[in-house]
């Protein structure tokens, strides 16, 4: 029989990376079970001894072998990133099992009465003088099993195993609901007609869909990089009004996917997980361990935001609104499937720019020079690929990077376009995390991207879009805050922090994609090499504002349904689209669409982190644009700046609070004024 490769601590891989090439579907239940088994055999070891508790000999103790670990986050990162039917199955299997376990640990007893001890000694000064990352991980850890009802009686815990139960199992059913229906939407054409107004770009794309489906013509899919083009550029309105109900209406039609009980479901489970834990609701739970603090501070922002740019907003909807008048006669209505289209007109009359005339300058083998000499720039360090390291698809390209010094800093894989088994969107995620031990002393992390970008063609590389390379930043972004990690406990590293902080070292490195002193390192012509034009920069920077107002009235709106959905003090029994619409009524800016519903493919909020969280897009963009005015101020290259940066936020991970890191290398708290000023409102 050959052996499981999960069970050997140290891979024989470079940097001990995860050996995909390995693993076999097979493996992961029995590792996992195995997991689970020394998960609990070195809980009770902490138990059992017989040391009255201490700091250190209860909460800095680590596993040996933490396999539970290493087996979940390739399992769960390859059911995003390469899924398929059997390992749906399995997930659904596992997570109950996952799930039972995890409340196992929250509801110990012995182990909770230890870590209780601890917090108890400390708070009356009994406990040795303690760092203030040694506080941080004391007070998640007691304040970790308070949270999740260690302190509750057995009736209520009960209850709330049941939950967690529920909820695991939902969270997953949700997302996989909207992967198949994603998945399962084409749009064939087959009359060069209906391609009417699209670049070669959009048509080459499809045609090789098409093609590696055996299929005439060509092909059109929800995925970002084929449905955007069309909804811009496709002058056939009635195609892209059926795009956009394809899209608008995933997993709310009647059949296996429909998400509108799971929905309620979730809603309620964490209303009532909220309230047992003795809170009023479920945006009260969260907000205790974010920097908004509270629900008030969270409307206060979005009431900033909805007061600073709604009526800029709906004046750059009159202007597009205008121009379809202009084309199409005073009687036209414009609908939402007519906004990106008449939209690009305006842009490309007022500034003469859109995203084809910048794809040949954006060829993705010179963005990614352009983003890895960013940080070059910035921070020192360097990106080696290496061929060595195993992958989970040949799509995937792994690197080292390595520090200022040379010395080795971690481990990064890219994976860039879309496939059947990828989850649509773009995000950042670790295989191993960062932390210092005398075993292992400083052990780098294993950080990945994640994306869903332009293929490249028969006949051309892939060419992005400026939307794209700033998508790349902002994952990029996140990348940094894994790989500059420099803490001692795993679980405060890297983006290890407060969801409503996470996002600033990501939104910042946005920044970038319209400085033309960065373009210019990268952007060149992929067939004649050379430089982009000064003059096509010079539009990029005057259009860096066009509809921005518009994209945070639409940020905002998703803020407040997000809000409306965990701020519920009782049952939510309403009608679904009927609440959506009330809920973010204030942010709307076109008339509602029968039959669309927006809560039901959220992932964000129903199946992520983002559940009473999704203003945080907008508070972090409120802390992006003051940081950066830093760097404005010293120069975007500033190396001192960037490492300060590095220093104070990139690498301290979740060891302080937030604000404190942010105090530190701002000088200052945040205000909105630099938000506005970049937005061109004030």
């Amino acid at each position: 029989m050959r052996d499981n490769p999960f069970y050997v601590k140290h891979y024989k891989t470079p940097h001990e990376t995860a050996p995909f090439h390995e693993i076999l579907l097979e493996d992961y239940e029995p590792a996992i079970l195995e997991g689970i088994r020394q998960d609990e055999a070195f809980i009770q070891s902490i138990v059992d001894n017989p040391e009255s508790p201490t700091f250190d000999n209860t909460i800095a103790v680590t596993s040996p072998d933490d396999l539970l670990e290493r087996v979940t986050k390739v399992f769960f990162n390859l059911l995003s990133a390469e899924t398929n039917d059997e390992m749906e199955a399995l997930a659904q299997k596992m997570s109950p099992i996952l799930t039972e376990h995890a409340n196992n640990m929250l509801f110990h007893k012995g182990y909770f009465q230890r870590v209780k001890a601890v917090w108890e000694r400390y708070q009356a000064g009994e406990e040795r003088e303690l760092t203030a990352e040694e506080q941080t991980l004391l007070e998640r850890a007691y304040e970790g099993f308070v949270r999740a009802g260690a302190a509750l009686d057995e009736e209520h815990q009960s209850r709330l195993r049941e939950i967690n139960n529920e909820m695991s199992l939902l969270t997953l059913q949700f997302s996989q609901n909207n992967l198949k229906e994603t998945n399962a939407y084409e749009l064939h054409l087959t009359d060069e007609s209906d391609l009417s107004g699209l670049p070669d770009s959009a048509r080459e794309a499809a045609a090789l869909a098409a093609k590696e489906q055996g299929k005439e013509g060509w092909l059109f899919t929800l995925h970002a990089p084929s449905y955007g083009p069309f909804m811009t550029y496709a002058d056939n309105r009635q195609l892209r009004q059926q795009l956009y109900m394809a899209k608008n209406t995933i997993c709310i039609q009647e059949n296996e996917q429909n998400n509108v009980d799971i929905v309620r479901r979730i809603v309620n489970l964490r209303q009532e997980r909220a309230q047992l834990l003795g809170y009023k609701t479920y945006a009260d739970y969260v907000l205790v361990h974010r920097m908004a603090e509270n629900a008030e501070n969270v409307f206060h922002l979005l009431d900033q935001l909805l007061d600073a740019y709604l009526e800029p907003a709906r004046r750059e909807v009159q202007e597009i609104e205008d121009k379809a008048h202009e084309l199409e006669g005073e009687n036209f209505q414009l609908q939402p499937w007519d906004f990106s289209y008449y939209g690009h007109k305006v842009k490309m009359e007022r500034y003469n720019i859109d995203a084809e005339m910048l794809r040949p300058y954006l060829e993705l083998a010179r963005v990614k020079e352009g983003v890895f000499g960013l940080a070059t720039r910035l921070y020192g360090i360097t990106f080696r690929e290496n061929p060595e390291i195993p992958v989970y698809h040949p799509d995937v390209t792994a690197y080292d990077v390595l520090d200022r010094d040379g010395s080795f800093l971690a481990v990064l894989y890219c994976d860039f376009f879309p496939r059947k088994g990828k989850q649509a969107g773009a995000w950042m995620t670790s295989y191993k995390d960062q932390w210092i031990s005398e075993e292992d002393g400083n052990s780098r992390p294993h950080v990945s991207l994640v994306m869903n970008f332009t293929k490249p063609t028969d006949t051309k590389p892939a060419l992005l879009t400026l939307g794209e390379v700033e998508t790349f930043l902002h994952e990029f972004g996140h990348a940094l805050h894994g790989i500059f990690a420099n803490t001692r406990f795993a679980s405060l590293s890297g983006t290890s922090v407060f969801w409503d902080f996470v996002e600033l070292p990501s939104q910042i490195m946005e920044n970038w994609a319209v400085e033309p002193e960065f373009l210019n390192t990268f952007a060149r012509h992929y067939q004649t090499n050379e430089p982009i034009p000064q003059e096509l920069i010079d539009r990029i920077v005057r259009s860096r504002n066009f509809n921005v107002a518009y994209a945070c009235i639409r940020q905002v709106s998703f803020g407040l349904l997000d809000m409306a959905f965990y701020t519920l003090e009782h049952p939510f029994t309403e009608d679904l689209q009927t609440f959506e619409d009330q809920a973010w009524k204030r942010a709307q800016l076109f008339p509602k669409v029968p039959g669309t519903c927006m809560t039901v493919q959220f992932s964000h909020i129903m199946a992520g982190g983002y559940a009473a969280g999704y203003y945080s897009y907008k508070w972090a963009e409120v802390l992006d644009a003051d940081a950066f005015s830093v760097f404005k101020q010293a120069g975007i290259f500033d190396q001192p700046t960037a490492q300060r940066f590095r220093d104070c936020i990139l690498s301290r991970g979740g060891t302080e609070h937030p604000m404190t890191l942010y105090r530190r290398f701002r000088g200052q708290e945040p205000t909105i004024d630099a938000l506005l000023k970049r937005n061109g409102i004030k």
